[in-house]
């Protein structure tokens, strides 16, 4: 494909491709026909004309119509059918259709396509006796990657190949670019993504990937409406960083002259809607974390956030079990799903472990034992001096017990110290009621029992910024929030669901740059 800063070659240069699809530009504007299109009503999808294929019909000579068999399953010849049926004609309804010509085969006075739209494929048959010589000779200007409309009728060709037979060609608009090499294809990675246009277009799987990823999205807000959340949207412009430990974005607002921060999180405003008496309240949005990119981050990306009164973390379990398990059935309600060279079973109800169970297991050593732990974690590589001992625990868990998991696994009950916003286990106020969902060994969600006490969740904010850089997100305390929490915030269980790795997941994609549409880029 042409690169993107390839200049414009003189258009009398037709032995250049993008020259000569100029040229036919400009004989189809000299034809009278407006060579970006029109308002192009009443066409059918081709996914919805391809489900028409039983209307398709063979009548005999003494009147008798039949139907015709399943000529896709490639088990019966057409011709052969039509010898021992005939003699007869083939009937079909009329179709009117638009799409993208993928392919283009010229044979003398045919001319066969297949064109392309967002909902499949489908071949078309131009002959001239059949479109006229203007429309035929339209055809001939046509080029791989041009938008057109047709008017026909449904039908099949002499392989039993699902065929509109063009009546009426219209002209929708020239791509001027080259489309892909057929084989090649458009493969770097970087050039995928900065022209997300091309990729969409012309590589096999992607465009389904992202209409999957809306399935997904609609099955997500479907399940929380039934369950009569409330959808709400939040600020995305803060005056403190909070609600996570991250690094965030930073900008300046110029006539109050303020520093302000991209959300980084979207929690600490929907527990206020909790106070307030929005009992049930979700918000799925991006948000922005100023850190680093690999196939499992991008700085900006989309997260639900959900939270019910009168809950606790093992609702928020049984929500996120349901919220997956619905998205499964809105694509295909296939449970064992392939990622990379692993197939997951999302067969509900998913395991659930304690987090010193699985420590005890994968780490080896005994998550009470602080001074064990440290040798590990000194002897694994890991920075210890001056940490707290449930940070250099969690660590270590990260560095070995993480990547075991494949999941879908809920890991359940963190470290109090760690989670500051989570209420502690009445019978051990150690232990955080908090849980984390891995799949893969990538976490895909992260909940609590909200801490709802304002004098406790005070102190843990003082606790927590000890020691702090004044950049570090949670190096200030957001003192409204603490008001609020003053008013009576109900008991509540918390949802965090990472909407991007969830779509990774569930389409096969190992690269969250593979379902985020336009991933940060480096500039050209």
């Amino acid at each position: 494909m042409a690169t993107p800063d390839r200049q414009t070659p003189p258009e009398n240069d037709l032995s250049d491709p993008r020259a000569a699809r100029r040229h036919k530009l400009g004989l189809i504007a000299e034809r009278g026909i407006d060579p970006w299109g029109a308002r192009f009503d009443d066409r059918r999808f081709i996914g919805d004309v391809r489900k028409m294929s039983d209307q398709v019909r063979f009548q005999t000579a003494d009147g008798q119509t039949r139907e015709l068999p399943d000529f896709d399953a490639g088990d019966v010849d057409y011709r052969q059918w039509k010898a021992d049926n005939g003699p007869g004609t083939e009937t079909g309804p009329q179709v009117r259709v638009a799409g993208r010509i993928m392919l283009s085969r010229p044979a003398g006075k045919l001319i066969f396509l297949t064109i392309r739209d967002w909902t499949g494929d489908i071949q078309i048959f131009i002959g001239k006796k059949q479109v006229g010589e203007q429309d035929f000779e339209l055809a001939k200007l046509f080029d791989l990657g041009d938008l057109i409309g047709v008017d026909g009728r449904l039908g099949r060709t002499n392989t039993g190949e699902l065929t509109v037979f063009a009546e009426k060609l219209h002209f929708q608009a020239k791509m001027l670019d080259v489309p892909p090499d057929k084989h090649a294809g458009l493969n770097d990675p970087d050039l995928k993504q900065r022209m997300r246009y091309a990729d969409l277009a012309f590589n096999d799987g992607v465009l389904q990937t992202f209409l999957d990823r809306t399935k997904i999205v609609k099955s997500i807000r479907r399940t929380l409406d039934e369950d009569r959340f409330c959808e709400v949207e939040g600020p995305t412009l803060h005056t403190i960083a909070g609600g996570a430990a991250a690094r965030p974005f930073v900008t300046h607002h110029n006539a109050l002259d303020m520093k302000l921060f991209l959300r980084i999180a979207l929690e600490l405003h929907l527990k206020r809607l909790m106070v307030g008496g929005i009992e049930r309240v979700y918000e799925l949005g991006r948000v922005y974390r100023n850190e680093g990119i690999s196939v499992r981050h991008n700085p900006e990306f989309t997260m639900l956030e959900a939270y019910q009164a009168y809950g606790d973390y093992e609702s928020m379990m049984d929500l996120t079990e349901r919220l997956i398990c619905n998205a499964i059935e809105a694509l295909d309600g296939r449970y064992q799903r392939p990622f990379g060279d692993k197939t997951v079973d999302f067969t509900p109800p998913f395991q659930r472990r304690t987090y010193a169970d699985l420590f005890q297991q994968y780490a080896g050593v005994d998550p009470g034992d602080a001074e064990a732990v440290r040798r590990l974690a000194d002897s694994i590589g890991l920075d210890t001096a001056d940490k707290h001992p449930d940070v250099v625990k969690n660590e270590v868990f990260e560095a070995r017990v993480e990547d075991a998991l494949e999941g879908p696994i809920f890991v359940i009950d963190y470290p109090a110290s760690i989670c500051p916003l989570t209420k502690r286990k009445a019978d051990n106020p150690e232990i955080a009621e908090r849980f984390e969902l891995f799949v893969c060994g990538m976490e895909l969600a992260n909940a609590y029992t909200e801490l709802n006490d304002p004098d406790l969740q005070e102190q843990l904010f003082k606790t927590q910024l000890e020691g702090m850089e004044e950049e570090d997100s949670m190096a200030h305390m957001d003192r409204d929030f603490v008001r609020a929490l003053r008013h009576a915030m109900p008991p509540a269980g918390g949802l965090g669901v990472g909407i991007d790795r969830l779509v990774m997941l569930l389409c096969g994609q190992k690269s969250i740059r593979d379902v985020i549409l336009f991933p940060v880029l480096r500039p050209e």
